[in-house]
């Protein structure tokens, strides 16, 4: 199957052609598990580089809320100012089976035809926040292929959710309208990470009760410690009707203010690098788990240690130290 792929010097030259369908297979091959598929990734990512940059926007939201509808919207429009646009939509996979719904195409139907737009659906794979492990290496390869927005869409809205802060420059929260309990349900983590809330659906007869919702936000926000990273008036909340597009050209110019006030400040550069540390750390983590599941001797040094905390004749820590004394 791989001896079908072209070659990684073809496929890195598609790429930088800005070709949809070498995107595609690329994509595949860094979401592959087996070793060989891994180490064509990583030769494939180094051979690309770095020099290209696209603006990282997070979306996350609760079910329901009109993410969908909200990325087709937005997208759309920005393709029509001729910005290329990529759809990283991180689907919610099954714990039992490990299968997810992919969905993404049929539910963003205009958009997926649009030839300055490429969406692709990634089963998160229970990892932690619902962003797919393998997200951040697609960033870099949609940046490569001359896209210059990368919007990825989270699983929900959960404690995990912090996840996505570390590989975008802009978050952007999408709630619909809702009363004081509604809230205080959404967690005080989120709304710490949170750069802009978007109240959608605010047109018909929850137009003004998205108004008083976003009054809410607004001054939720205004509690919070200012962080350094922010300009006056951010993180700040604002209304919209993705249904009806409105709203949306204010939401894009208050992003691009955002950005632009961090790239001038230095603030975009910082947090990238910030986030390159932790993604080390993350890939360090990750592949000390696959050589104690791939090989064989670990593999059975760690079943006899699971075995002995089950049965309370480690602790946890003691039998995690023997099991990481031949790594």
């Amino acid at each position: 199957m791989v001896a079908k792929n072209p070659s990684l010097s073809d496929l890195a030259a598609d790429l930088r052609a800005g070709q949809r369908r070498a995107l595609a297979r690329a994509i595949t091959l860094i979401e592959s598990e087996r070793a060989d598929h891994r180490a064509q990734a990583q030769t494939l990512i180094a051979a690309l580089g770095t020099n290209k940059e696209a603006l990282r926007i997070g979306l996350s939201g609760t079910p329901g809320v009109g993410k969908s509808t909200f990325i087709e919207s937005f997208g759309l429009m920005l393709t029509q100012m001729g910005k290329r646009v990529a759809v990283l939509a991180v689907d919610p996979s099954s714990t039992r089976s490990g299968g997810s719904i992919l969905g993404d195409k049929t539910r963003m139907e205009q958009l997926s035809r649009d030839p300055n737009a490429f969406i692709r659906p990634s089963p998160s794979q229970a990892h932690l926040g619902g962003v797919a492990r393998r997200t951040r290496e697609t960033i870099a390869l949609c940046e490569a292929a001359g896209f210059d927005i990368v919007l990825i869409e989270t699983v929900g809205v959960g404690q995990s959710e912090t996840m996505v802060s570390q590989m975008v420059d802009v978050f952007a929260l999408l709630l619909a309208p809702a009363g004081g309990d509604e809230l205080q349900g959404v967690k005080r983590g989120i709304m710490e990470i949170a750069d802009l809330v978007f109240v959608n659906k605010a047109d018909g007869a929850l137009k003004s009760q998205a108004t008083r919702t976003c009054a809410d936000y607004a001054g939720a926000l205004r509690l919070m410690r200012k962080r350094t990273q922010d300009p006056d008036g951010f993180p700040k909340a604002m209304t919209m009707s993705a249904l009806e597009t409105l709203g949306l050209a204010a939401a894009w110019d208050t992003i691009f203010e955002l950005a632009a006030w961090r790239k001038d400040t230095g603030v975009w550069q910082s947090t990238r690098q910030t986030q390159a540390r932790h993604w080390f750390h993350e890939e360090v983590r990750q592949q000390l788990l696959q050589r104690l599941t791939r090989d064989p001797a670990l593999h059975d040094k760690v079943t006899r240690l699971e075995n002995a905390v089950a049965n309370g004749d480690l602790s946890p820590s003691d039998a995690a130290s023997q099991a990481l004394a031949d790594v």
